[in-house]
């Protein structure tokens, strides 16, 4: 089975429904998710938000925090995740975003390339969220970074499901 196989049966058993938010890699995530058959039961919405006005604007993420930490930050990509899970029409129970940098940096100040930070987001019975987030660097090409990105951001779900406290909400 391969990693994107392997979630839309994880997130299938556990009734759950998933959002994305996404900035490096465009909507693979969601993409890879729907190539399954089935993913129609667990895949709610995906956002691709790559410009900072659209992670403000579509998913909430302050404006401190992407001046105060950076775009490919954990703290951007946590706000991108409980964004997605806030806004209007989302019913999944889990959001995973990521953001991060494919391609070196024009000023040589920013993240290294392959820099990646990636958050999941998890709705709790009494309706709070949990938030997960962790950064990662891969060493390969543009595309394979943003790829390798996706499936990594995938592979994390169900290890930050069994993190969390119980019970989670039943709102698929």
């Amino acid at each position: 089975m391969s990693t994107e196989q392997d979630v839309v049966s994880f997130l299938t058993e556990a009734e759950l429904k998933l959002a994305t938010a996404e900035s490096c890699t465009g909507g693979l995530i969601a993409a890879s998710l729907a190539a399954v058959p089935g993913s129609g039961k667990c895949l709610d919405v995906g956002f691709v938000a790559y410009s900072p006005s659209a992670k403000a604007g579509l998913l909430g993420v302050r404006q401190e925090t992407m001046d105060r930490f950076g775009l490919t930050s954990e703290e951007v990509a946590r706000e991108m995740a409980e964004g997605a899970l806030a806004s209007q029409g989302c019913c999944a129970d889990v959001a995973v975003s990521n953001t991060g940098v494919a391609d070196p940096v024009g000023d040589g100040k920013g993240p290294p390339p392959g820099t990646q930070c990636f958050a999941w987001s998890w709705r709790l019975e009494d309706r709070g969220c949990v938030t997960f987030s962790e950064t990662a660097r891969f060493a390969c090409t543009r595309n394979e970074i943003r790829e390798t990105a996706a499936r990594y951001a995938l592979s994390r779900i169900e290890h930050y499901f069994g993190l969390l406290p119980r019970p989670i909400s039943d709102v698929g």
